[in-house]
């Protein structure tokens, strides 16, 4: 268990994020285009950035306004003080990160193309560890939250267990189900609100996500399948927000994106705290699509996370 670097006191207002998830050290390589099957591209450079969707999301959390605890394992390797010292930036509790012996941290390889694409290949290491009984240790953080914010870096069995404590004690869960396992754990539906992209929710419907008609058939078909609040986000055509009985669209904001890597984070962590202030999911998903369009501005995962004061004077201007 590490020392904490919880920021707030007794008396902070602010919403209580738990968020369980990965912790990883990103190694990200820059490059003019993705390289096909087979092909060798010449990069441009190669920097470690820390990451992990849990971490990234936690970070998001805690610039969005949220008092953000941490969830996760690390390993006993030489990335490990760096990726917990870099949640103490943002006064993240890091109570209940357990470091893991004999094992790496997590690693992700993320390659991104001048355009901003970006592909990942994730080497999961001590997030792996991460267990139900881990979960159990820490029960009473979770308890006490106002969002559980979860992902699927870590194992499924894991997350059902932290969102089986959320649900008992009446605490709401957001789910970004990514990256989406070859088949989606009964249960994980379950979440109050499920933030899928569209590959995302293609892949638990079973039909491409392409257009904005496809969203609203897609948000109909995960209603049917036990979700409560869909929001579901299509990159640069905005986010559809449906509750079963009425469907919102979103617009997006329009950015020149260079790294899309953290945006679908950047969203996650915002929509949480804003859930978490009492804001409706039709507005909280507005201000979330604003820090993911931030987001993919900047270069890096967690250093192009955007802060509350960023986000709320884009939305501002975005007004009407």
């Amino acid at each position: 268990m590490m020392p904490s670097s919880d920021g707030g006191g007794a008396q902070d207002r602010r919403p209580k994020i738990v968020v369980l998830g990965s912790i990883n050290m990103d190694l990200v390589i820059r490059c003019k285009h993705l390289s096909l099957p087979g092909q060798t591209v010449i990069a441009d450079s190669c920097d470690e950035v820390p990451g992990g969707k849990g971490a990234n999301q936690a970070v998001a959390a805690a610039r969005a306004g949220g008092n953000v605890a941490m969830i996760g394992r690390i390993g006993d390797d030489g990335f490990a003080d760096r990726l917990l010292a870099n949640l103490g930036q943002d006064n993240i509790d890091t109570q209940s990160v357990i470091a893991t012996a004999n094992s790496p941290s997590g690693i992700a390889i993320v390659a991104v193309e001048s355009s901003g694409e970006n592909s990942i290949m994730v080497v999961p290491g001590a997030n792996a560890a991460l267990s139900p009984q881990d979960v159990q240790t820490h029960r009473q953080r979770i308890a006490s939250a106002d969002i559980l914010l979860v992902q699927l870096e870590v194992p499924p069995l894991t997350v059902l267990a932290a969102m089986k404590i959320a649900c008992d004690a009446g605490v709401r869960i957001v789910l970004d189900p990514a990256p989406m396992p070859p088949e989606l754990a009964d249960g994980l539906l379950s979440a109050d609100v499920i933030c899928p992209n569209q590959s995302e929710a293609a892949a638990i419907v079973g039909h491409a996500v392409d257009s904005v008609d496809d969203a609203r058939r897609a948000a109909r078909r995960l209603h049917e399948l036990g979700a409560k609040n869909v929001i579901l986000t299509l990159a640069d055509q905005g986010a559809l927000v449906s509750d079963g009985s009425d469907q919102q669209w979103i617009p997006p904001t329009i950015v020149s994106a260079v790294d899309t890597t953290a945006a679908g984070d950047a969203f996650a962590g915002a929509l949480a705290v804003r859930l978490a202030e009492g804001a409706s999911t039709v507005d909280a998903a507005r201000f979330a699509s604003v820090a993911g369009a931030i987001a993919a501005t900047r270069h890096g995962a967690q250093p192009g996370l955007p802060h509350r004061t960023e986000i709320e004077q884009t939305l501002a201007q975005s007004q009407p």
